[in-house]
Formats: structure tokens, C-alpha cells, sequence
């Protein structure tokens, strides 16, 4: 019991002390009560302006954020300035990285017109900006300068394919016809894969990455034309010299040259130019496109254009000298192999030079298309010049200069079948819609010379002599035709077989006017006289001849045989086979004949033989086998005479 009281009074003691704390506890909160009551008063004027407040603080935040910024930009152009007024010889990158910050400051301030600040400061800024592009002028101006030297000729020859095949060029005497076919080495090549080109390095890709970084920032900057100018100038120069040194005459050298200069300089002109387009021009494409990177397409093919314009016309003053040449048929083939390599470098060029105007290329249109009208008015000119050929003919009888010039030419004219049908299609006149044919010019070359050597046979006072002068040439045209596979099949086997006949025509019509009379000498006819019987024997034949007759047949057989041998040994048929053949024909025909006749007639005069029958049969048959060598019985030289060509 006792513990239960002492806990209970403990318990009580414990409730009084809650109690009490109670009390201070309620008491507390009315004061606080009042407190709050008076704070709540005091603070609400105060909650009034806070938003107004929260403004401001916002705004003095910004505006402590944004001077803390234009600061910046002061130190960064002091930093800037710096390095711009050191240039960019030291640093390049350096400079090109201030270049960029004071962009940026520009733009910055440019945001900030409303300070007052900021005007003085552009104008500070862009005269850094103006200093800096002066700079880099310079240092474009002197990096791109001496960076563009003239390309070695070597290191040039070096970026050919290493199988590339030699351009043909036509270097043989028109006459000599054992030359080798250059359509065959065409198509050889043509059989082949185009062989690839390694352009050449015009400036080390080291300095490719600043050089373009200049250019970008000049252009940025509004020096469009400065950029432009140094550029060409830097580039068309070297150019220049890398076509000096490769030996292309300027256009004041060209016309201090003589013709036969310009010729020999063709075959080089030629690869210079083929190496100029796929080497050169196409090496400066590329270079162009990579100092110019990123800048608008437009700009850089005008850099591009005036860089390699003027060694474009200074290649170009080449074949403009070469169609002033007088329109002679041996210089068509030098034209041929100067329009030749210009098709087919055409679509390069094209491709290359692809500004709006074009006129970077129309000084090559110019050239190509004179080069086809020059080449088609001498191949049409030579026509005429066949026709209208008046050289006389020679003694001997054989293939006449005119022919054998005229089938060699011809012979060359196929040889670049392909260039003159391109040609010739190109050709028009003014009365004439659609360029001209190939095959059918030909055809009509060989008709007026068929027709030039018929008249000249008639100069020929000997018909036997103009049908064997019309056999040699035209079994000259013909041979010629038939060696050639080009020829052949343009011409058709019906004009080989047409021609053929003339020729067999001919050298009949030459036995029957040249051997008739020999041949009546030893002809029975005339004296074999009827006896009145139904046939006539030997015998009867014989003693029904006078003597006087027979004596007087072998005398005229002697004369005539004689007359005709020394004639005709001076006589000459070019071409072994044919002049065997005629030989050959000859004797058949009169050898029989003779032959009979001795048998018959020859113990009439038995006892003057040696006088009257002065050959026999092999003799003949020998000396026939002498005739048409183009000299004298017994003489071991030929009948020369010079032979001019078509008389020009």
C-alpha cells in the first residue's frame, strides 16, 4: 500500500507540473498571438513591393551578367589586337583564329546597338577587321605567289600512263606507199583501255588547308575581286611559265615563224596540248577547287577560268597560226592532226570550263571550226586540182605521176576515215543543210581521176601506146584499192570488178592496135591461091606464092617487128606481174603465128635465108620477154625523167 501511495503521489506531482507547463504554454501563445497579429501588420506593405522588388533584383542580376560579358569582349579585343598587329607571318593559324574572334565581336556588339557603348567600339572592332584583311591579303598574295612555280616537264612526263601510246603523225613522203597503216596502230589503240592520268601536285597539300582558310576569310569579308585577282595572277603566271618551259611560242613568235617551223612544231604542239587539258588544266581544276572550297560554285569557276584563260589562248594561237596555212593537199593532214586531239578533248574542256558565259571556250569552238572548213575546202579543192591537172605525159607510157600521187593521198585519206567523216559531217555551207559523205567523196576522186587519165591517153599519138597507158593506170588505181582492206570495202567488190575490165579491155585494145600489122606479115592470107581443086595442099600452096611476095612479108615482118621492139622497149609497164602478163599475151598471139608462117613459107627463101628470116621463134619469144622495161635494147638503165607532182 505504501508503494501504491508513493507512486499515486508521484503521479499527482506529475499532473500539477503538466498543468503548470500547460498554463505557461497557453500563455506563450497569446503572446505570440499579439506578436504575429503586429508582425502580420508590419510585413503586409512589405509584401506589396516584393514582386517589384524580385524585378529588381532580376534586372540588376542581368544587367550585372551582361556588363560582365561586354567586359569580356574588352578583354578579348585587346587580346585580339594583339596578335592582328603581329600579322599573320608567325602565326597564321594564330592570326586566322583572331580573324574569326573579332567576326564574332562584330556580331556581338552588332546585337547591342542600343548601348551607347557600342558604336565606338564597332567602329574600333572593324578597323581591326579592315587591318586584318589587308593582312591576310598580303599573306595570301605572298604564300600563293611563291607556292606556284612552273611544273617540271619531267615530273609532268611522269604523270602519263606508263603504256600510253604515241600520237601517230604523219611524217612520210606522200609517195611512199610501204609505210604502215596508221588506221590499223588507231584501232589498235582504240582496242585498248584508256589509260589513266596522275595529275600532277601543283602546290604541296601542306599549304592547301592555309591558303583555303585565307581565301574563305577574304571572300567572307566582301574582297571577292582581291581574292580573285591574286589568284589568277599567281595562277595564270605559273601557267604560263610551265608553257614556256614545255616550248609553246607565243603568238609574236608565231608570226615571225616560217611555215616549215610551224609544221615541225606541230607533233609537239600537239602533246602539249593533250598534256595541257589532262594535266595541267585538269591539275588547276582541282587546286581551284580546293583553296576555294565552300565558297559559291559560280565564284570559283570564274577563279578558275581567269587563271587558265590566257594559256588557253596561247595554246589556241597554235592552231589559229596553223589555219592560216595555204590550201595546199599535203598540209589537210596537219590540219587533221590538229582538229583531231581538240575532239577529243572537247567534252574535258567542256566539263572544266563551265561558267555561264562560256566564252573561255569560244575562241575552241573558233579554232575547231576553221580547222573544218580549211580542211574541207582543200579536200574538196584537191578534187578539182585532179580534174584540172595538166601535167603532160612521158615517153614510156607507164603509171603517171598524177596517179601514183593521187592513190597515195587517197590511200592517207583513209587512214583518218574516222576524223574526216566527223569532219565532213560537221562541214556545212550556206546552201547546204547537211555536212558532206565520206565514202561518196572519194568515190567521185577516183572518177575524175579516171576521167584525167583518159584525156592525157589521148596525147599519145601511138594508140598502142594510150591503151597501154590507160591499162598501167588504171591497174595502178585498181592494185591500190585491193591492198587497202579500208578502201576495199568502201568502195565495193563491183568497182574492183568494173575497173578490172577496163583494164583487160585495154590491153586487148593495145594487142589489136600495136601487133596487127607484124601480125598480117606473117598472115597466109592473100596467098594461098585456089587451084580449082576442093582443097589446097602444102604443096599447092607454095608454088601458087611468089616468091617476090614471101621475100617482101619477111622483109615487112623484119621492119615492122624491129620498129616496134625498139619502141616499146622504152615503153614500160610498172608493175611486174601485169607487164608479164601483157608479155605473156603478146607472145601467145604472135609466136604461133610466126612460127607457121616459116614453116610454110621459109624454103621459099631457102637460099637467102639469113637475109630474109633474120629471127627465129625464140628469138622472138626472148626479145618479146624484153619489152616494157622502160629502157633501150641492151641498156642497163631505166628511162628517168623527174616527176614533179600535181602541177601547183
Amino acid at each position: 500500500m505504501e508503494a501504491l501511495k508513493e507512486k499515486a503521489n508521484l503521479l499527482r506531482q506529475s499532473l500539477e507540473k503538466s498543468q503548470v507547463t500547460t498554463e505557461k504554454m497557453m500563455a506563450a501563445f497569446n503572446t505570440f498571438d499579439r506578436r504575429r497579429s503586429t508582425l502580420d501588420a508590419a510585413i503586409r506593405p512589405i509584401q506589396k513591393i516584393m514582386p517589384d522588388m524580385m524585378r529588381c533584383h532580376d534586372n540588376v542580376s542581368k544587367s550585372l551578367k551582361r556588363t560582365e560579358g561586354i567586359i569580356n569582349q574588352f578583354d578579348h579585343i585587346r587580346e585580339v589586337e594583339v596578335v592582328i598587329f603581329k600579322g599573320p607571318s608567325e602565326d597564321l593559324d594564330g592570326f586566322i583564329e583572331a580573324m574569326d574572334q573579332l567576326l564574332q565581336i562584330s556580331q556581338f556588339f552588332n546585337s547591342l546597338k542600343s548601348y551607347i557603348i557600342s558604336e565606338s567600339t564597332l567602329l574600333h572592332v572593324n578597323r581591326l577587321l579592315d587591318d586584318a584583311t589587308k593582312l591576310a591579303e598580303t599573306e595570301f598574295k605572298k604564300m600563293l605567289t611563291a607556292l606556284s612555280k612552273p611544273v617540271d616537264p619531267m615530273s609532268l612526263s611522269n604523270c602519263l600512263p606508263s603504256k600510253a601510246n604515241a600520237h601517230a603523225v604523219l611524217t612520210a613522203d606522200l609517195d611512199d606507199s610501204s609505210n604502215s597503216s596508221r588506221k590499223d596502230e588507231l584501232e589498235t589503240n582504240n582496242s585498248q583501255e584508256a589509260p589513266a592520268y596522275k595529275l600532277p601536285t601543283l602546290i604541296s597539300p601542306r599549304y592547301i588547308p592555309q591558303l583555303h582558310n585565307l581565301a574563305i576569310r577574304l571572300v567572307l569579308l566582301g574582297h571577292h575581286m582581291q581574292c580573285l585577282n591574286i589568284y589568277r595572277d599567281a595562277r595564270a603566271n605559273a601557267l604560263q611559265q610551265t608553257l614556256h618551259v614545255l616550248g609553246v611560242p607565243r603568238k609574236d613568235e608565231l608570226h615571225k615563224m616560217q611555215w616549215d617551223i610551224i609544221e615541225a612544231k606541230c607533233p609537239h604542239w600537239i602533246e602539249v596540248m593533250q598534256k595541257s587539258v589532262k594535266l595541267l588544266f585538269a591539275g588547276e581544276r582541282k587546286l581551284c577547287d580546293e583553296v576555294l572550297e565552300g565558297i559559291e560554285k559560280p565564284f570559283l569557276d570564274r577563279c578558275f577560268v581567269e587563271a587558265t584563260s590566257s594559256s588557253l589562248a596561247t595554246l589556241l594561237n597554235f592552231g589559229e597560226a596553223v589555219v592560216k596555212i595555204k590550201k595546199m593537199p599535203d598540209k589537210l593532214f596537219m590540219l587533221l592532226d590538229v582538229y583531231e586531239p581538240m575532239c577529243e578533248l572537247q567534252p574535258e574542256m567542256e566539263a572544266m570550263f563551265v561558267s555561264n558565259e562560256r566564252n573561255e571556250l569560244m575562241q575552241w569552238f573558233l579554232v575547231r571550226t576553221r580547222l573544218v572548213t580549211v580542211s574541207a575546202e582543200i579536200l574538196l579543192g584537191f578534187r578539182e586540182l585532179v580534174l584540172k591537172d595538166s601535167t603532160s605525159v612521158f615517153p614510156e607510157g607507164s603509171v603517171h605521176p598524177l596517179s601514183s600521187y593521187t592513190m597515195n593521198y587517197l590511200k592517207f585519206l583513209l587512214d583518218y576515215q574516222d576524223v574526216l567523216t566527223q569532219l565532213l559531217l560537221e562541214y556545212k555551207t550556206g546552201d547546204q543543210e547537211e555536212g558532206l559523205q565520206f565514202g561518196p567523196l572519194i568515190l567521185r576522186i577516183l572518177q575524175v581521176l579516171q576521167s584525167n587519165v583518159e584525156a592525157k591517153s589521148k596525147h599519145y599519138k601511138d594508140q598502142g601506146q594510150s591503151h597501154l597507158f590507160l591499162m598501167n593506170n588504171i591497174h595502178y588505181m585498181v592494185t591500190s584499192v585491193r591492198k587497202t582492206e579500208v578502201a576495199k570495202k568502201l568502195l565495193g567488190d563491183d568497182w574492183i570488178q568494173r575497173q578490172r575490165r577496163v583494164v583487160q579491155l585495154n590491153a586487148n585494145q593495145y594487142k589489136r592496135v600495136s601487133w596487127a600489122k607484124v601480125l598480117e606479115s606473117v598472115s597466109s592470107q592473100g596467098l594461098l591461091l585456089s587451084s580449082g581443086g576442093s582443097s589446097n595442099t602444102m604443096e599447092n600452096a607454095v608454088s601458087t606464092a611468089s616468091k617476090d611476095v614471101i621475100k617482101e612479108r619477111f622483109k615487112s615482118f623484119n621492119t615492122q617487128f624491129e620498129e616496134l621492139y625498139h619502141r616499146q622497149c622504152l615503153w614500160k609497164v610498172h608493175e611486174p606481174e601485169l607487164r608479164e602478163s601483157v608479155r605473156l599475151s603478146v607472145a601467145e598471139l604472135l609466136i604461133p603465128a610466126y612460127r607457121s608462117f616459116i614453116q610454110r613459107f621459109g624454103p621459099m627463101v631457102e637460099n637467102s635465108k639469113s637475109k630474109y628470116i633474120k629471127y627465129s621463134p625464140e628469138d622472138i619469144e626472148r626479145m618479146l620477154g624484153e619489152l616494157f622495161e622502160g629502157k633501150a635494147p641492151g641498156q642497163d638503165y631505166c628511162f628517168i625523167v623527174n616527176r614533179p607532182l600535181i602541177g601547183y
